[in-house]
């Protein structure tokens, strides 16, 4: 079996892995970088990207982050994708809203621990617990060799028992451990990894001791925290009210113990940008088949007292007139990474909460294991060697294992 990163060993986001045996190819992931634009970006090298080509068998969508499929659009259409049920009706659903939206039409579903035969490979998936829904490990077999990549994970999120199973019940007699570490080139990255249930407190208190309206700033597919917020929410004695989008990224799910838009104490809020493209894409049924109370602009000055409203900057335009009224006394709670409050992309969030007098508090946790728990990983696994991937700091996984191996992107390798 051989291995080529073509994005991922120095940087993060953008991942693309390729593994060949047998002359037949697969594909883990097929990442935007961080920085890129999905029609702009590099495609990777790989025989098959830009053309069909027979050797490549499929591509695997470890989860739903754009780093990890965000250039997926731009293969051609008869590829062959392999990703979590749930995972691929959460990009169905999050389709109609995006700008460039994937459509995937030849999909194969992953299922935890159920092994799947792609010609010469052998692949068993992992679900582990991530910021993502639907996230998996992914186990690949072929030629007698057994590479591990661990996809992005944690242990303190509302799944964290996934990892606690994957620690007890690990794989055995893996050679190549493709570990992610994407909190290694952070400060103190053991400090800030709160639990979701700690977040729970923390904005519950800051949500009962806010005079208005609560304005809570968050990643519409980040369903962990979508639940954290929806549980402080209540705990607080507040209504809970979430945007369209949000809406069907919670009903696409398929979970009913995720907050849905018909649950008692749940309003639905259709902002102004999304209103103007289903308009003009004539998507009516993206509100029409969505059950549950919705709430106007108008009716955001009564409500503010006893509201917890999800918010992004697009939603600026929707505080004007009659609504800017809900804004007095209002606070934001920003549980985003907080590095995007350094990049030019939040000054219009910054500057607005300064004109308006909002004050921001940022309650957040990671999506990614700190080093204490990618250490536990690796000893679970106990791999012949490991290799970090999804990082800007692999030489700091050197440091705290010892036997690791350092790639460069585009380096072709036998496991």
């Amino acid at each position: 079996m051989r291995v080529c990163i073509h994005r991922g060993t120095h940087e993060i986001g953008g991942t693309c892995v390729e593994i060949e045996s047998q002359g037949k190819r697969i594909v883990l992931d097929i990442g935007l970088p961080l920085d890129g634009e999905s029609d702009r970006a590099p495609l990777p090298p790989v025989p098959g990207f830009k053309k069909p080509d027979e050797s490549l068998l499929g591509v695997i969508i470890s989860h739903p982050h754009q780093d990890h499929y965000g250039l997926a659009g731009r293969l051609p259409q008869a590829t062959q994708f392999l990703m979590g049920a749930a995972a691929h009706r959460i990009l169905e659903a999050a389709r109609p809203f995006l700008r460039k939206g994937v459509e995937f039409r030849y999909v194969t579903h992953l299922e935890n621990r159920r092994p799947i035969t792609v010609g010469p490979f052998r692949l068993t998936p992992y679900l582990v617990d991530h910021s993502a829904y639907d996230s998996y490990g992914i186990l690949v077999e072929a030629g007698g060799r057994r590479l591990f990549y661990s996809g992005d994970f944690r242990a303190h999120g509302c799944k964290g028992r996934l990892f606690e199973s994957l620690l007890k019940y690990p794989p055995r007699g893996i050679d190549v451990l493709l570990m992610e570490g994407t909190t290694l080139g952070r400060n103190r990255p053991e400090e800030n990894c709160f639990t979701e249930a700690q977040l729970v407190d923390k904005m519950a208190a800051l949500i009962r001791a806010a005079p208005r309206l609560v304005l809570m700033c968050c990643s519409g597919q980040n369903i962990d925290r979508i639940v954290t917020v929806f549980k402080a929410t209540r705990r607080a004695r507040r209504q809970f009210i979430m945007d369209g989008y949000t809406a069907h990224i919670c009903r696409a799910t398929g979970n009913q113990n995720i907050p849905q838009p018909d649950w008692d104490g749940v309003h639905v809020f259709w902002p102004r940008n999304l209103r103007v493209r289903i308009k003009k894409t004539r998507q009516f049924a993206l509100v029409d088949d969505l059950p549950g109370d919705r709430i106007f602009p108008e009716d955001l000055r009564l409500a503010a007292p006893r509201s917890v409203m999800l918010f992004r900057d697009s939603m600026i335009p929707d505080f004007r007139g009659k609504a800017a009224a809900s804004l007095e006394g209002a606070i934001l709670i920003y549980s985003l990474w907080p590095g995007y409050l350094e990049r030019e992309s939040t000054e219009r969030l910054r500057a607005w909460l300064k004109r308006c007098g909002i004050p921001m508090y940022q309650v957040h946790t990671s999506g990614h294991a700190p080093p204490g728990d990618l250490r536990r990983l690796q000893r679970a696994l106990a791999p012949g060697h490991t290799v970090p991937i999804h990082t800007n700091a692999p030489q700091r996984l050197r440091e705290l294992f010892g036997d690791v191996e350092v790639k460069d992107d585009g380096q072709w390798w036998e496991v």
